[in-house]
């Protein structure tokens, strides 16, 4: 009240009476406001039914140790380029389906379709030489017998028979030169097709085209890839296990396979592992096969294999896991029935559990159904 006289002068009283009406209402807003929240604190939480409560225990669990890998495909192809060339036609494109044996890609390559020409030209060539060279031997046949007739009866000398029995055996060489040269060229024609056969690529196994690598009009060289053919009947984990624990990972150690993209978990079995490891990183490859449908190459997988030893953990089921872009959480509801949302750090995955490394402690209660009613502050019954 101070202020205010100091602030408005008196003049004749009016002004005490300003400043009078302006402390009242000023004391009359700030009750009227304490009041309103007041009032606000005295609202019921909401009432939340139908949700199943579940206590939180230490259990004792099985030591794991998990590792990453990749899914692949177990029989895959990369089709490449045999010959120089262009290409002149593609069939194909990621995400085809071909089946073994079926075109596609043609090059363009004039120069080894011309030298196949060339060589079966040559065949026939050689085919007619040695017809050539079998008439005559056989003229040359037919004259050394007469001569020799002749010789027996003394008609002839000695030296008119000489020359006619080595006319023959020319002859003889003749044709089987004429031979050789005939195999030769049909060899020669044989190769040239077989390289002018390679402008037509062919699929090598059935499968699907999971990658690409040229376009049409595109030259291209020998042993240069084309594109990749994958099995879609078989797929493989490729686990990358760390060499500490090579001793314990033999074939048909048990694995438990968590597959994200397809929100999936099951037991396996180690079918194959890689004998070398890789010196960067010390580790080496298992394979575990996999049977799920709708598999696809490059997929992100995990793995864990037992070590043998127990450790004391909390469990607590996925569905009770609430996932909100990088955060996890759960509904906790404390002794007075309300939910309130904890963020917690989960970790293994135990079949249909999942354990939780930090966040909850022994004996809390958690949602574990019907979380998709729970709110903040809500009372649960």
């Amino acid at each position: 009240m101070t202020y205010a006289g100091e602030v408005f002068k008196p003049v004749g009283g009016l002004g005490w009476v300003i400043t009078g009406i302006m402390v009242v209402c000023t004391l009359a807003g700030c009750s009227g406001n304490h009041g309103d929240s007041e009032k606000k604190a005295d609202t019921p939480a909401p009432v939340i039914k139908g949700v199943l409560l579940e206590t939180v225990t230490t259990t004792t669990l099985p030591e794991t140790m998990e590792m990453v890998g990749t899914v692949r495909a177990r029989t895959s192809a990369v089709v490449s380029a045999r010959i120089p060339g262009t290409i002149s036609v593609l069939k194909v494109r990621e995400g085809d389906r071909v089946r073994k044996g079926q075109l596609l890609v043609q090059l363009d390559a004039q120069e080894n379709q011309a030298n196949a020409a060339v060589a079966v030209s040559g065949v026939d060539e050689a085919q007619r030489g040695l017809e050539e060279a079998r008439s005559r031997k056989k003229m040359a046949d037919t004259t050394f017998a007469r001569y020799q007739n002749l010789f027996k009866e003394q008609a002839i000398s000695r030296q008119e028979f000489d020359v006619k029995q080595t006319e023959r055996d020319l002859a003889s060489q003749g044709v089987a030169r004429a031979e050789a040269r005939l195999k030769q060229t049909q060899s020669g024609s044989r190769a040239a097709s077989a390289i002018s056969g390679y402008t037509r690529i062919l699929a090598p196994i059935s499968g699907i085209i999971t990658s690409k690598q040229a376009d049409l009009g595109a030259t291209v060289f020998p042993a240069q890839p084309l594109m990749t053919i994958e099995d879609e009947g078989s797929y493989q984990l490729e686990l990358s296990v760390p060499e500490s624990i090579a001793p314990i990972v033999k074939p048909g150690t048990a694995v438990q396979v968590t597959l994200d993209a397809m929100k999936t978990a099951f037991n396996a079995r180690i079918s194959e592992i890689v004998p070398a490891a890789d010196p960067a990183s010390r580790t080496f490859i298992a394979k575990v096969a996999l049977g799920q449908k709708g598999l696809k190459s490059g997929m992100f997988g995990r793995g864990a294999i037992s070590l043998g030893t127990k450790i004391n953990g909390l469990l607590v089921p996925r569905k009770a896991i609430v996932e909100q872009g990088a955060l996890t959480s759960v509904w906790v509801v404390d002794k007075n029935a309300l939910a309130r949302m904890r963020l917690v750090k989960v970790g293994k995955t135990f079949g249909d559990n999942v354990e939780v490394l930090s966040g909850l402690s022994d004996g809390e209660r958690i949602a574990v159904a019907g979380v998709e009613k729970v709110s903040e502050g809500s009372k649960v019954e």
